[in-house]
């Protein structure tokens, strides 16, 4: 990997963690179609660090939020007990939206490495990205009301997360849709799905990283790499911000036929090879 290179999977990263045609897919695929080769030990250390850049970005865009569910949720702790404040409320159901990829997304984690290798997959994971945002919209559109978050909403959001462990189902993706199909309306999905994000790419970076401390000679990649990370936070922080103003007056059928479409590419180029 050259430091070029790097720059370019950071950005890649930055746009596709957060905005739903899935982050994972991209990083596996610029390689599979341009022909790069790049050490397997160094692209590992890649994913596991930009998992923090990316992490990096929606804490600083979200601090006063998360700030505010902290205190809330540490007063409730030390007795308080109003668990009825907003705050305390949404702090409380990104915990329980979390529980569904602690309980199951590590048991999956040999399938996971095994679907980065196979482009097959990554295409049929796309199209199912896509079909999810698009029948996500359609009953969205349908005149539904929308109303409050609740625990179950937070559960079931959770459980779609966990499906985008798989490469090619995005994360963002799946619980925004998961948010619309529980009657959320898209700002108050799409805010979920940010905050649920922090505990899940934390979660992913520090059970990767326990890997990462044990590679010999691992730090001599780091000037390599660094350059890759500061892109990936810095449009990771400009993605979020794009998008919480995108779906105000916007649906995500742009993605989906954006997923459709790259699916169909994948699925080509696997069969012509």
């Amino acid at each position: 990997m050259t430091p070029l290179q790097s720059i370019l999977l950071g950005i890649l990263q930055g746009l596709t963690e957060f905005i739903p045609i899935s982050s994972s897919a991209h990083l596996a695929l610029l390689p599979y179609f341009v022909n790069w080769r790049v050490s397997s030990e160094i692209e590992f250390i890649f994913d596991i660090l930009v998992q923090f850049a990316t992490l990096g970005a929606v804490l600083v865009y979200y601090w006063s939020d998360l700030k505010q569910m902290f205190c809330s949720l540490l007063r409730n702790l030390l007795g308080n007990r109003d668990w009825s404040h907003p705050d305390s409320r949404l702090a409380f159901a990104v915990l329980v939206g979390t529980l569904p990829v602690v309980v199951l997304g590590y048991p999956l984690k040999g399938l996971v490495q095994e679907a980065f290798k196979q482009p097959l997959w990554i295409g049929c994971a796309l199209l199912f990205t896509s079909m999810l945002l698009y029948t996500s919209e359609k009953r969205h559109r349908a005149g539904i009301s929308t109303r409050p978050l609740t625990l179950l909403d937070a559960l079931l959001i959770g459980l779609w997360q966990t499906l985008a462990v798989f490469p090619g189902i995005s994360r963002s993706g799946a619980t925004i849709a998961g948010g619309l199909f529980r009657n959320l309306d898209r700002q108050q999905a799409t805010r979920f799905s940010f905050l649920l994000s922090i505990p899940a790419l934390a979660g992913a970076g520090i059970v990767s990283l326990v890997d990462f401390i044990q590679l010999p000679n691992s730090l001599q990649y780091l000037p390599i790499i660094l350059p890759g990370l500061l892109t990936a936070f810095v449009v990771g922080y400009l993605s979020i911000f794009w998008l919480v103003r995108y779906v105000q007056n916007h649906s995500l059928s742009l993605f989906a036929y954006y997923c459709f479409v790259l699916g169909v590419v994948v699925l080509l180029s696997v069969a012509l090879r």
